[in-house]
C-alpha cells in the first residue's frame, strides 16, 4: 500500500503532532510500507519540492509567508499536483483544529477519488469556534466516505459529537518504543519523594497550578518526607512559574530545566519517584506515557486522554481536580508501598501503545477506509 501523510508541519519543525507523524512514517518505511509525507512547512535545504528527511521522501508545498507559516493560498490544487504525479493508495491527514493545509488536502485527495483517513490530535474545546468549523467540514466528509479517527477515546467522543449521524470515529492511538524509555530502577524511599513533569511551559498546560500543587502537597506532608520536583520544557510561562515558586518558598523544592533532548528527559526520568502530568486538555499525552514505559508511577487528571493507558491504582493515579492531585501527591508520599507496587507493574508491563501494536491498527483503519470509500 502506497501511503501519504499530511501534516501542516513536519521537521525541521518540531511539536506533537509533527514529531508523531514523523515516529510513523520512520516506522512504516522500516516496516515495508511506501511512505511519503506532504507539508506545507519549508525544510532546511529544500523550501519547497521533495526532501528526504530520515530516509521519508518529503514534498514541501511552500509559501512565502511570515514566519513561514504553514499555509498554502492553494492547498487543494497543489496538493492534487502532488498526489497526481506520485500516486498513492490512501491519504493518511493528521489535524489539530487548526489545521488548513491538512483540510485542504482533504478536499484534493476526494477530488481525485483516493480514500482517505483523518486522525485528529486534539481535544475539542466546546466553546471553540474554530472546532465549529472544522465540525463542518467533518459532516460533509462523514458524506463522502473520509474515515475519521482520534488519539484516545475521549478525543474520539468529541469528534463523533461534531458528526453524530456518521461512522464510529476510530482510536488510533499515539506509539512509542517502550525500550527507548527503560531507566535505572531507584531506590523506593519512605523519607523522601522526588516527582518530575515534561511539558511547554504554556497556560494550557498549566504550570502555575502544578507549582501551587506542590506547595499545598509539601504542606500536606506536614514535613514527614521531602517533596521535591523537577519541571522540564520552556515557554511563555516559565518566568511567572519561577516567580511563582519562589513566592510559596519553593525555591530549593522546585527545579526548571529547560527544554532538553531525549537523554536528558531520561535523566531525569531516572531520578525520579513519580511523574504528574497537570493539563486537562491532552488528547493523548505522550510525555505520560513515555514516564508510565520508563517504570513511574503517573499522576493525572480524569479529563485527559491519558486516562487511556492510566488507571487508577494500577499505572498510576487518576484525580478528578486540582485538589485531588495534592491528594495523590500526598498519598504516594506517605505510602513508599504503593510506590513501589505501581512501579514494579510499569516496569514489568510494557503498556499497549508500543509501535508494533499500534502498526496494526494503523493498518487495521487503512483498510476501513479503504472498503468506507469503496462503498460510496
Amino acid at each position: 500500500m502506497r501511503i501519504a501523510h499530511v501534516s501542516d508541519c513536519y521537521a525541521p519543525r518540531t511539536g506533537g503532532i509533527e514529531s508523531q507523524v514523523a515516529a510513523l512514517a520512520q516506522r512504516q518505511v522500516a516496516a515495508g510500507r511506501d511512505i511519503r509525507v506532504i507539508t506545507a512547512t519549508p525544510g532546511r535545504h529544500v523550501r519547497s519540492g521533495i526532501d528526504t528527511v530520515d530516509g521519508v521522501p518529503v514534498h514541501r508545498i511552500t509559501a512565502h509567508l511570515p514566519a513561514d507559516l504553514p499555509i498554502h493560498p492553494r492547498t487543494r490544487r497543489a496538493v492534487v499536483g502532488v498526489l497526481r504525479s506520485d500516486p498513492v493508495d490512501i491519504v493518511h491527514v493528521h489535524a489539530g483544529v487548526i489545521s488548513p493545509f491538512a483540510w485542504g488536502a482533504v478536499r484534493a485527495a476526494r477530488e481525485l477519488g483516493i480514500p482517505v483517513l483523518v486522525t485528529v490530535h486534539s481535544v475539542w474545546g466546546a466553546m471553540s469556534s474554530p472546532v465549529f468549523r472544522a465540525s463542518d467540514a467533518l459532516a460533509r466528509w462523514s458524506s463522502w466516505g473520509v474515515t475519521l479517527s482520534a488519539v484516545s477515546t475521549l478525543a474520539a467522543q468529541r469528534v463523533q459529537r461534531a458528526v453524530p449521524q456518521g461512522a464510529p470515529v476510530l482510536v488510533i492511538p499515539n506509539g512509542i518504543d517502550p525500550e527507548q524509555w527503560r531507566v535505572p530502577r531507584r531506590e523506593v524511599s519512605a523519607e523522601r519523594m522526588h516527582v518530575v513533569t515534561v511539558m511547554r511551559l504554556a497556560p494550557r498546560k498549566r504550570a502555575l497550578p502544578w507549582v501551587r500543587m506542590v506547595a499545598l502537597a509539601r504542606q500536606g506532608l506536614h514535613g514527614q518526607i521531602d517533596l521535591t520536583a523537577t519541571v522540564v520544557g520552556d515557554g511563555p510561562m516559565r518566568e511567572r512559574a519561577q516567580r511563582l515558586a519562589r513566592s510559596l518558598g519553593l525555591a530549593d523544592a522546585l527545579e526548571f530545566t529547560g527544554r532538553l533532548d531525549r537523554a536528558g528527559v531520561l535523566q531525569e526520568l531516572g531520578r525520579a519517584d513519580a511523574y504528574v502530568q497537570p493539563s486537562v486538555k491532552e488528547s493523548f499525552g505522550l510525555a505520560a506515557l513515555e514516564a508510565r514505559a520508563s517504570g513511574l508511577p503517573v499522576i493525572v487528571r480524569a479529563q485527559s486522554g491519558s486516562t487511556e493507558f492510566i488507571h487508577d491504582g494500577v499505572e498510576g493515579l487518576v484525580a478528578s481536580d486540582d485538589p485531588g492531585m495534592v491528594a495523590a501527591l500526598v498519598r504516594l508520599g506517605l505510602d513508599p508501598g504503593l510506590r513501589q507496587r505501581i512501579a514494579d507493574h510499569n516496569e514489568s508491563t510494557p503498556p499497549d501503545e508500543s509501535w508494533a501494536n499500534v502498526l496494526d491498527i494503523v493498518d487495521d483503519a487503512y483498510a476501513s477506509a479503504v472498503e468506507r470509500a469503496g462503498a460510496r
